[in-house]
Formats: C-alpha cells, sequence, structure tokens
C-alpha cells in the first residue's frame, strides 16, 4: 500500500524523504531512514565538500538502498557539493534556496533524480520549468527556514498539485499517520518529514536540543525575521530579542548582526538551546519522545494504512 510515482522515480519503498537539517542529518539517520524504506538525505549545507565525501562513504557501508543529498544553492560552492554527490553514488540531489535551472541537467546526464524544495506555486512552478523530477512545497508550519508568503501546507499542496505535472511533495506539520494520509488526500505524491526526524536517536544533534523538541508545546514556536529571512525555531531568548527588535523598526542590517553566524550550530551541536536556533516545526507539539528513525518511517505507514481502513467504513 502506498506506492505512488515518487517511489518510482526514487527507487523507494514508501513516499516519505526525510528532511535534509543542516548539523543534524549525517550518515547515522540518512542510512536510518533509507534502510527502512523511506528517503535518506544528508544535509550537505553544514558540511565541507571533504567532509560530505566521508558522510556518502559511511552511507554506503550502512545501507545498500538509495540515499540522497541536500544542496542549498545559496552555497557558492555548491557546484562542487554537487560533483561530489554525483562521484559519491547518491541517486537523487535536492536543491534548495536558488533555482536549480542551472543544474539539472548535469545531474540528469549523471543519472540522478533531482527534488527542489518550494515554499510557493509560483516557485513550483519554475522549478518543474528547470526541468526537475519532483517538487517538495513547504507550508510555514516548518522548521528552519520558511517562505515570505507564509502559506500553510494545507492550502500550499492542492494548488501546487494543480499546477504542476511533476509529483509534488508535501512538507510542514507532518509527523505521523494523519499527516501523511492528509497530504496524498490533498494530491501529494509523498512527504518530506523533518522535526520528526531531528527527535530521533540517530539524529546528529545535541541532546539538549532533542530535548527541546520533545518538550515544546503547540504554542513553543515561533516565526523570526519576517521581514529579511523568515525561519521557525523553538521560543527562546533569541527569537524574543530579534522579535522585539523587529518589532521596533530594526534595520536588514540590525536583524542580521543580531542574528549573527552559526547560531543554529550553536544549538544543535554544542547545545545552546536559549542563545542558539533551535530549528522546529510546529508539529514537535505532538512529538513526545525520541525514537528509532526506522520506527518513525514503519509507524507512518501503518498509521496510515489503520486509518485508510478506518475511513473506508465512512462510507455508506
Amino acid at each position: 500500500m502506498f506506492k505512488t510515482e515518487l517511489c518510482d522515480i526514487l527507487g523507494i519503498e514508501y513516499p516519505i524523504i526525510q528532511g535534509g537539517m543542516v548539523w543534524i542529518c549525517m550518515h547515522e539517520l540518512c542510512s536510518a531512514v533509507s534502510e527502512a524504506g523511506g528517503q535518506g538525505v544528508l544535509a550537505a549545507g553544514g558540511m565541507t565538500v571533504d567532509e560530505l565525501k566521508e558522510e556518502m562513504k559511511l552511507v554506503k557501508g550502512l545501507t545498500k538502498k538509495p540515499f540522497g543529498v541536500n544542496v542549498p544553492l545559496l552555497r557558492p560552492d555548491a557546484e562542487e557539493l554537487i560533483d561530489a554527490s554525483i562521484a559519491g553514488g547518491v541517486s537523487v540531489i535536492s536543491t534548495s534556496a536558488g533555482s536549480p535551472k542551472r543544474f539539472t541537467g548535469k545531474i540528469h546526464d549523471a543519472g540522478l533524480k533531482v527534488i527542489h524544495v518550494s515554499p510557493n506555486v509560483t516557485l513550483a512552478e519554475k522549478g518543474a520549468l528547470a526541468g526537475v523530477d519532483a517538487i517538495v512545497v513547504e507550508g510555514i508550519e516548518a522548521g528552519g527556514h520558511d517562505g515570505f508568503d507564509e502559506i500553510t501546507t494545507m492550502a500550499l499542496v492542492p494548488q501546487a498539485v494543480d499546477r504542476v505535472s511533476i509529483p509534488v511533495v508535501a512538507a510542514g506539520g507532518i509527523a505521523d499517520g494523519r499527516g501523511f494520509v492528509a497530504a496524498l488526500a490533498l494530491g501529494a505524491k509523498g512527504v518530506q518529514v523533518g522535526t520528526r526526524f531531528a527527535a530521533t536517536h540517530e539524529a546528529r544533534a545535541h541532546p539538549k536540543f532533542k530535548e527541546a523538541i520533545v518538550n515544546v508545546t503547540d504554542t513553543g514556536t515561533v516565526l523570526t525575521a519576517r521581514t529579511i529571512a523568515p525561519a521557525r525555531g523553538v521560543k527562546n531568548s533569541l527569537t524574543d530579542r530579534i522579535n522585539k527588535a523587529e518589532m521596533a523598526g530594526a534595520t536588514a542590517e540590525e536583524l542580521y548582526e543580531m542574528i549573527g553566524e552559526g547560531r543554529s550550530q550553536m544549538a544543535a551541536q554544542n547545545g545552546d538551546i536559549d542563545e542558539g536556533t533551535v530549528y522546529c516545526g510546529q508539529i514537535g507539539g505532538m512529538i513526545t519522545g525520541l525514537k528509532a528513525a526506522g520506527d518513525v518511517v514503519k509507524e507512518i505507514i501503518s498509521e496510515a494504512e489503520a486509518i485508510v481502513k478506518g475511513l473506508g467504513g465512512l462510507i455508506g
């Protein structure tokens, strides 16, 4: 059950993609998700080219199943990361934060697939015109960097499905079988899951970072820097300062200086969850404990199967 067109494109068992979360998605998490039948993804955004090469080797030592790499195109060395990914034996490259048009041909010529992440329909259409194989549309519920338009996943997915002819993958606010079934009902061919995989044993994140996700409530995340670089994370001293400054009319330069560099690394790797950025989606409020990444994949599918069977009984 739940074998969609996305499964055929990516060569995976279940249409579940693990989001490419910087500092968190290393070989342990990527291999576990792929081995469980989903699409594991290495987050190259926080790696050097040499580090990426080493991580790919480690993934291949843990699973023979397909895996991918996420490359933020704003990286000045994006092409080097893409070249390394091609040479490293991945099956798909996920691109974000820029236009994939420049690289799609090269990636396809190497026999790989391309997935692009978009926050609105217009950019999804541009990605489709660039020749990518599937589009991930990400709603404002998602943790990490979000779109300026603040479109919810529920509203974004069906509009994207109606406007592009390639498979659409839903992201933002999905962490269990209920979200999975809802995404398919909206017309998506699969889901991309981030926060739920960040709260797993295999995620390369500091214990305090994972604890912050487990303890967050439904109102415990917030968007910061809406005018320059919207991002969602757990509320803390840093988010309070940024949002107060923005509301008081701080300039872009002042906001960038306040945000600084390395805030996500400060939280994810060093465990400073008050002055670092704890990227977390709104769905974090339903996560009550850590799980094995493979169990997350299996539980999403088993829950979804039960839900679909139950819905059948509603048809009179």
